[in-house]
């Protein structure tokens, strides 16, 4: 039998067993959030407790500035930042396989030979890198080959995702979606509304803060840019693929059609986000969020501008002589972001769902 991956967590568990130890003897905090709900649950706290805990935290910071222990306290309960390096260490010890852990604490390295991985990819898979007078993007790189390598790429992303997922829920003792009957799934409905409008950013009616006394709706509004960014585009690649596949109709597509029009949509909100929350996140007090998050944040941010811009730029000049080298550059961040999303930031928001799903159900039994 596998051994919980969870069990092994360090430092940042060890820290944050002690400080959940105190705020349930304190419990000034126990409106702000869903964290202290959960907490006051329970009278001791597992390995799997801080995990689920750590990943329940939105990172908004409205404890630390309320807490009588925080530094310079002797005490040192500083239960943001201690829960943002528990959460990188949940994500390694969840990681499949097992050896591709340490990408989580080396994110610009690994983005760098996924990025190189993936131009070299995009560049021998092109059969033309001069196409005078077309849009076609498949007389650079043929449809085919282009399905082969990305279905394989995004196959081993969606099954890394899925191990990810199922270890995580079930090191903090919570079943999976799919393990679930009846009326045990109550809860993921609440649970998705949580999660898909940030309630837990500005639970109590006002938007969390960035540093003491500062409050701005800005962080919630560009998690969501990147995230319905994100999904735009996914949906356009998904209707370019229906009118591919079903109806026949062969790229590139008109300016106001559908995929086109989700594309820019999804694009411009994959500009603005990610450019917003890396400004933010310059600016935010750094006892909020330990070095081990932060280093995971920029790089993720950075594969979304990237890829957005360089997926605009071809829209935009796509008719140009230079389209294939273009094209090739797109493709190799669509490649590297592929696979490094079930080892960077992107697992945040599963994992974060799996947390509010086992909140939900614990607050409703």
């Amino acid at each position: 039998m596998r051994a919980d991956p969870i069990a092994v967590l360090t430092v940042a568990a060890v820290k944050s067993q002690h400080e959940m130890t105190v705020c349930n003897s304190c419990r000034y905090c126990e409106a702000y959030c869903p964290v202290f709900q959960a907490m006051e649950e329970r009278l001791t706290f597992t390995s799997g407790d801080v995990a689920y805990l750590a990943n329940l935290c939105h990172n908004c910071g409205e404890c630390l500035y309320a807490c009588q222990y925080a530094p310079p306290h002797e005490f040192g309960i500083d239960v943001p930042k201690t829960f943002s390096a528990l959460r990188v260490e949940s994500y390694q010890a969840a990681a499949w396989p097992a050896f591709a852990a340490p990408a989580f604490r080396r994110p610009w390295t690994t983005t760098a030979v996924a990025l190189a991985a993936g131009a070299l990819a995009s560049a021998l898979a092109a059969r033309a890198f001069e196409v005078r007078g077309t849009a076609d993007f498949y007389s650079v790189i043929p449809h085919d080959l282009m399905v082969m390598l990305f279905g394989a790429v995004g196959v081993f992303a969606v099954v890394a995702l899925v191990v990810g997922y199922r270890r995580f829920a079930r090191s903090i003792a919570d079943p999976t979606i799919a393990d679930l009957e009846g009326p045990r799934r109550a809860g993921i409905g609440a649970a998705a509304r949580d999660a898909l409008t940030l309630k837990h950013l500005h639970a109590n009616g006002e938007d969390c803060v960035d540093a003491e006394e500062t409050r701005r709706p800005w962080r919630r509004w560009m998690h969501h840019c990147t995230f319905y960014g994100f999904l735009l585009c996914f949906a356009s690649t998904s209707v370019a693929a229906i009118y591919h596949v079903v109806f026949g109709w062969v790229a590139p597509y008109a300016y106001t059609s559908l995929p086109v029009m989700l594309g820019t949509v999804g694009g411009l909100g994959l500009l603005v986000g990610p450019a917003g929350l890396w400004l933010i996140d310059r600016r935010r007090d750094p006892a909020l969020t330990h070095s081990t998050q932060a280093s995971l944040d920029a790089p993720f941010l950075a594969m979304l501008f990237l890829t957005s811009l360089t997926g605009l730029l071809l829209l935009a000049l796509r008719e140009k002589t230079f389209m294939p080298s273009l094209l090739i550059g797109h493709l190799a961040f669509v490649l590297a972001l592929f696979v490094t999303l079930p080892y960077g930031k992107f697992v945040h928001g599963i994992y974060r769902a799996a947390a509010l799903v086992k909140f939900r159900r614990e607050i409703n039994h």
